[in-house]
């Protein structure tokens, strides 16, 4: 039993669909991270603080509706890239930790650049 969702190679052909799937976790990988943030550095003691819970609104409720966004956007690069799925559990877990989306994304990101670099390499030689 394999832990990866694809063996088989990339193929050149899959690089752009790859490089777009990419920009979109990146995207969705941010503007979730600030989120979470914002949520539990500023509105978090507003709340239990200050008894102001507007910025918990604001920001709570939106998080969650782009984490369930950033799922679907990690799970289509894992599926592009053949990542294995402890790391796409992993990048799911990211998300609900304060600036732990950042450092998922900036790995994530040094992950599939290098599998593009390996696939241009393999048909630049062939």
């Amino acid at each position: 039993m394999s832990m990866s969702l694809d063996d088989s190679p990339i193929d050149v052909e899959e690089l752009p669909g790859i490089r777009g799937a990419l920009l979109r976790y990146r995207v969705m990988a941010w503007v979730v991270g600030v989120l979470l943030v914002v949520l539990v550095v500023v509105g978090m003691p507003l709340k239990y603080l200050g008894g102001n819970d507007a910025v918990v609104i604001a920001t709570g409720v939106p998080h969650g509706w782009l984490y369930m966004v950033l799922l679907i956007t990690a799970y289509d690069l894992g599926r592009r890239v053949r990542w294995p799925w402890l790391r796409l559990i992993l990048i799911a877990a990211a998300g609900t930790v304060p600036f732990l989306s950042f450092v998922a994304e900036h790995y994530a990101t040094q992950d599939v650049r290098a599998r593009i670099g390996t696939v241009r390499e393999t048909s630049a030689a062939s």
